[in-house]
């Protein structure tokens, strides 16, 4: 379904810019990650489904394989938000947990792998067609805001932000991109630096769960550092912040991940000043109690 695009005079007051919000709070199973994973299964025989992800992904993954008739196992980490485990089985997966500090989730994807060799991979962002989802919400943004200068975009794998950058130049736009990434969780913003894929040696303990990656893809590494305007790294109080700000100023309900791109924004007033942005809200599949302790300012 089509994103849901607002403005809110007081966030314009608060960057001191013109923000647009594009808000995947609404996006089937309430996050961007939708997009993808229909488009990916789609183009797949297999019966057998077998992902793995934080929630957002598992979610769609889900429900894709449900609406395709496949059979799905969802491999998270055991501190995976309990309303994103709850929503990945209602949708009909199976949901494998796993203590990350003991076992890498690819690892135990390989695992279920080796015991079903003909069911399929689904990768939660390191695929061009994930990718090529993805860029549908791209195209929505820059063919219906006129004029942006900006698009900033929470980073994870990089799937997204991918997905937007191609968007931009098979449209030609003008529009930069901006990523935007937990400074406690600045791999790619390392390996724009660095020029090379830099990998987390651990899941970042971020509040922001959805960008709790080891490193961007191989295949979208390529893409982010040809195509980004650079990663803008945000603290964790900005994140929690970002957050207040959509419930209070536009009656928005997002998950930290979502708003990143809020906060990245927040961190960076001087030089977005006066421009015409766009803040895309990935998702709102919050914890119920952790989102309470957000807004009560515990956070």
């Amino acid at each position: 379904m089509p994103t849901l695009l607002l403005h809110s005079d007081a966030l314009d007051t608060a960057i001191g810019a013109h923000v647009t919000l594009a808000c995947e709070t609404f996006q089937r199973t309430g996050s961007f990650k939708f997009r993808g994973a229909y488009n990916l299964l789609r183009s797949v025989p297999n019966e057998r489904i077998v992902s793995a992800s934080s929630g957002n992904f598992g979610q769609a993954i889900a429900l894709a394989s449900s609406l395709l008739d496949r059979q799905c196992t969802v491999v998270m980490p055991s501190t995976s938000a309990r309303v994103k485990v709850e929503a990945v089985r209602r949708n009909g997966a199976v949901v494998d947990l796993v203590d990350t500090t003991k076992i890498r989730r690819l690892d135990r994807v390989q695992q279920l792998l080796d015991d079903e060799p003909s069911a399929f991979y689904a990768p939660p962002y390191d695929d061009l067609r994930v990718v090529a989802g993805n860029s549908s919400l791209g195209g929505e943004i820059l063919q219906q805001v006129n004029d942006l200068d900006a698009v900033l975009v929470p980073v994870g794998g990089g799937g997204l932000i991918s997905g937007i950058i191609t968007a931009r130049d098979v449209l030609k736009s003008s529009a930069v991109v901006y990523g935007a990434e937990p400074e406690i969780a600045n791999d790619a913003a390392r390996s724009l630096r660095e020029g090379a894929i830099v990998v987390n040696d651990q899941e970042p303990h971020t509040i922001a769960d959805g960008v709790r990656t080891l490193s961007l893809g191989n295949v979208t590494w390529p893409i982010v550092r040809a195509g980004v305007e650079d990663i803008l790294e945000v603290p964790e109080a900005a994140i929690a912040e970002a957050t207040r700000l959509l419930f209070r100023f536009a009656n928005v309900k997002a998950e930290p991940t979502g708003a990143l791109s809020l906060a990245a924004a927040l961190v960076n007033r001087a030089g977005l000043a006066d421009q015409r942005i766009c803040c895309v809200i990935s998702g709102g599949n919050v914890d119920e109690e952790l989102y309470a302790r957000i807004l009560r300012e515990e956070i």
